[in-house]
């Protein structure tokens, strides 16, 4: 309601019937929850201010934004965010709107668009909008992440074919030459046969890396049948025992009995439990230590851990894990991780790793279940 009419009403107040004055403040106040009603309801974050820049009305959305209360949030705590150069004094002389994105870490790491506008043109207050843009980055970085997959695809093909072919006939020349070796003297053919004998080795480690980075990006579409993961997991467990056992390293198993049956593609996950087993045994020291395989389900998902007491990964190195050929080990191809979030993503699932530099590794594969238990709300409508 403008200034001008309260002006008027407040001049003729002693006019008016009090039945009449009574219902307009009756109107007054459901126009006004009406609005508050508007407000809380908006997603963005809402702050309103007067011209001496007190706080007159904080939404929902703002309080969780800043995790406070009402009454707990001053200008300050927006002001920050705009960097050191705007302050709310600043803001205020100014009589100008400013617009900036900003990343926060505490309660979530965020991204944030923070509007404020001065309301009216007699310095009446100002408004403040603060749109959380984090879904939108989300979206951008999932978007980058498929072009550039596309483009490794199409450098697939290409590896393929350039280096495929001409490592095939590498490997025939080199059988070639070593039955050749054999006609050699004895003392030129030892030496021959050392020399061959690193090069097929050579040949054949190229030609696995030239393998799993085809499989990494070439996509795949999982051939799913109903299946225990429980088995997956033993199966895997048998086959990676005797170099475990070699290392001196020790298995310890929380497998919850009767998980639930998925559908799943039991190669692909076989391979997934594979290569995060083996990461964890090969990321253990000399002297030893543990791993431990624990499972269990939600209300949605089968999840399973893989935790181990290795050597852990630094902060640089988990911001690009899942880069292809990023590896801390001598011999790693660095495209193990890579393959198997591609796995479990075309399964519909989520990976989560959690690491600390000298006190080990722990990641938890999270699979969709086939039958989901849905949880109903109590009936407040007493029986």
């Amino acid at each position: 309601m403008k200034k001008d009419t309260i002006d008027k009403l407040i001049g003729r107040i002693d006019h008016i019937k009090e039945e009449d004055l009574q219902r307009f403040f009756v109107k007054l106040a459901e126009q006004q929850g009406f609005f508050q009603q508007v407000f809380e309801a908006i997603q963005e974050g809402l702050i309103l201010l007067d011209n001496k820049g007190k706080i007159l009305f904080v939404n929902k959305a703002a309080l969780k934004l800043f995790d406070k209360e009402r009454g707990q949030i001053t200008p300050d705590d927006f002001c920050i965010f705009l960097g050191r150069d705007c302050s709310w004094d600043t803001i205020q002389q100014s009589q100008t709107a400013v617009s900036r994105d900003t990343e926060i870490f505490y309660p979530e790491h965020r991204f944030l668009n923070i509007f404020i506008s001065p309301i009216g043109s007699k310095n009446q207050g100002h408004l403040v909008l603060i749109r959380d843009e984090t879904p939108r980055h989300k979206k951008n970085a999932e978007n980058l992440e498929a072009e550039r997959l596309n483009a490794l695809t199409l450098l697939a093909a290409g590896v393929a074919h350039e280096i495929g072919n001409p490592l095939n006939s590498i490997g025939l020349h080199l059988q070639l030459l070593a039955r050749k070796a054999k006609q050699l003297p004895p003392k030129y053919r030892t030496d021959m046969e050392e020399l061959l004998k690193t090069a097929e080795s050579e040949t054949t480690r190229l030609d696995v890396i030239l393998k799993q980075f085809l499989q990494a990006i070439r996509p795949t579409r999982p051939i799913r049948e109903p299946y225990n993961i429980e088995t997956i997991l033993m199966e895997v467990l048998k086959l990676l025992e005797p170099e475990i056992q070699q290392r001196g390293i020790q298995i310890n198993t929380d497998l919850q009995p009767s998980l639930p049956i998925l559908s799943l593609d039991p190669v692909q996950i076989k391979q997934v439990f594979y290569n995060l087993i083996k990461n964890a045994y090969q990321s253990i020291p000399p002297e030893g230590g543990t791993i431990l395989l624990k499972s269990g389900y939600t209300d949605d998902s089968v999840f399973v851990t893989v935790a181990d007491t290795g050597c852990g990964i630094s902060p640089e190195v988990m911001g690009s894990i899942y880069e292809p050929f990023l590896t801390t080990k001598s011999t790693g191809s660095g495209l193990g991780l890579l393959i198997v979030r591609r796995i479990v993503k075309e399964h519909g699932g989520s990976i989560t790793l959690a690491s600390q530099p000298g006190q080990g590794t722990t990641i938890t594969v999270f699979l969709p279940r086939v039958e989901r238990t849905i949880r109903l709300l109590p009936s407040s409508i007493p029986s």
